[in-house]
């Protein structure tokens, strides 16, 4: 019994013992029964990592957010050359560097550039939003259709650019068609556009003729160099008689001859606004000056009138020194190269002296060759106009040299 009572605590320590390695393994288990516990840990490190990676994605695109928000800002404020630099990119064109210099000017003359119409594009774009740019040449350029829609978008925008200048681009019909599209509206800030050597002919006119019958905004507008002929002269005579803000045009230059002429004339009869008439280097021919005489008697708003080069004699002369005894408008009025001589320019200095309402200021006749009579005569028309002056081509001497002239002319 003893024994068996001995024996359990011998039992004991064998068992434990026997336990030991049991115990080993049970701490080997219970080692790698934590497991679930380590797992737990290795799901929480990962449930952070995520996390630190999810906290640091929305830094990295803040920081980005911030960098596109600081650029915006510069381009609206003083990144104006930095908007052309990403407009040229854009588009792929090299930035010009003398728009990059001036952009900040009153007047940019980019003339002969080559600008192309992806060039004219990111000037464009560069424009939308400046505010100091009111006078811009952009004269031979090549700029196509595509140039010119995005010159006029740009318009619809800038309500400080105030006269352009797209002279000698070859626009032709495409280009007028735009053009005028967006003068009817009314809507943009231009007060001079020049046209010159464009291309456009008659068909050009007539949508000319609708714009600016409609535009009361325009002041300045130069058509000069073209190929308008008759009809495009009476389509433009129509557009004088009902426009109501133009102050100056330039026709110079085209193929008008007398039935363009005496259209344009009728314009200017029910014309009130007009300051400034350029239509030189035509053929107006007497009959032409004929009308221009009936427009001086009744128009009281012309204040320069050039009608050189027209192909006017004497005859034709005669008619508008008529129209000048009666006018007190007219200030400038140039006739040289035309086949007149010095009886007409006596007719014209003559009626100036008779209209004692007369406001001429300048008569240029510089291809007339002069006498001493008319040098007599010009002086009393100057004691009753003290403000005219005539531009003449005067003799050397005109006591001494005019025998050897009058035997040198036959």
């Amino acid at each position: 019994m003893w024994q068996e009572a001995g024996s359990s605590p011998r039992e004991g320590p064998d068992t434990m013992d026997n336990d030991e390695p049991l115990e080993l393994e049970t701490t080997d288990e219970t080692e790698t029964q934590p497991a679930p516990q380590n797992s737990d840990e290795m799901l929480y490190c990962e449930v952070e990592a995520p996390l630190a990676v999810v906290k640091a994605k929305p830094t990295q695109e803040s920081s980005e957010t911030d960098l596109e928000i600081e650029d915006t800002e510069k381009y609206f404020t003083t990144g104006q050359k930095e908007l052309y630099l990403e407009a040229c990119k854009l588009v792929g064109v090299v930035p010009v560097s003398y728009f990059l210099r001036n952009m900040e000017d009153s007047y940019v003359n980019l003339n002969h550039h080559g600008l192309g119409p992806n060039g004219t594009k990111a000037i464009a774009i560069a424009l939308v939003s400046n505010t100091t740019v009111i006078s811009l040449e952009l004269e031979d350029n090549c700029l196509m259709e595509e140039g010119v829609l995005s010159l006029m978008e740009m318009l619809q925008e800038n309500y400080y650019l105030q006269e352009l200048n797209i002279s000698n681009n070859a626009l032709g019909l495409e280009g007028a068609t735009i053009i005028s599209k967006f003068l009817q509206r009314n809507t943009i800030s231009l007060l001079k556009l020049q046209l010159s050597g464009n291309n456009f002919k008659d068909e050009s006119a007539e949508l000319f003729c609708q714009a600016l019958s409609a535009n009361y905004r325009m002041k300045t507008v130069d058509l000069s160099h073209n190929q308008f002929s008759d009809k495009g002269g009476e389509l433009l005579g129509q557009m004088l008689a009902l426009n109501v803000g133009l102050l100056s045009l330039d026709l110079s230059w085209n193929h008008f001859c007398s039935r363009a002429a005496v259209a344009l004339c009728n314009g200017l009869r029910a014309n009130v606004t007009l300051k400034t008439l350029d239509v030189s280097m035509n053929g107006f021919g007497n009959e032409g000056a004929a009308a221009l005489g009936e427009v001086l008697r009744l128009n009281s708003s012309l204040a320069h009138l050039d009608v050189s080069s027209n192909n006017i004699t004497n005859e034709g002369v005669s008619k508008i020194s008529k129209g000048l005894e009666s006018n007190d408008s007219l200030k400038v009025l140039k006739l040289f190269l035309n086949p007149m001589n010095m009886d007409g320019a006596l007719l014209l200095i003559l009626s100036i002296k008779r209209n004692p309402k007369s406001n001429m200021e300048n008569l240029d006749i510089s291809n007339v060759l002069v006498s001493e009579q008319f040098m007599k005569i010009l002086d009393g028309v100057r004691a009753v106009h003290p403000q005219l002056d005539v531009v003449y081509k005067a003799m050397q001497d005109l006591s001494v040299d005019k025998p050897s002239f009058c035997e040198q002319t036959p």
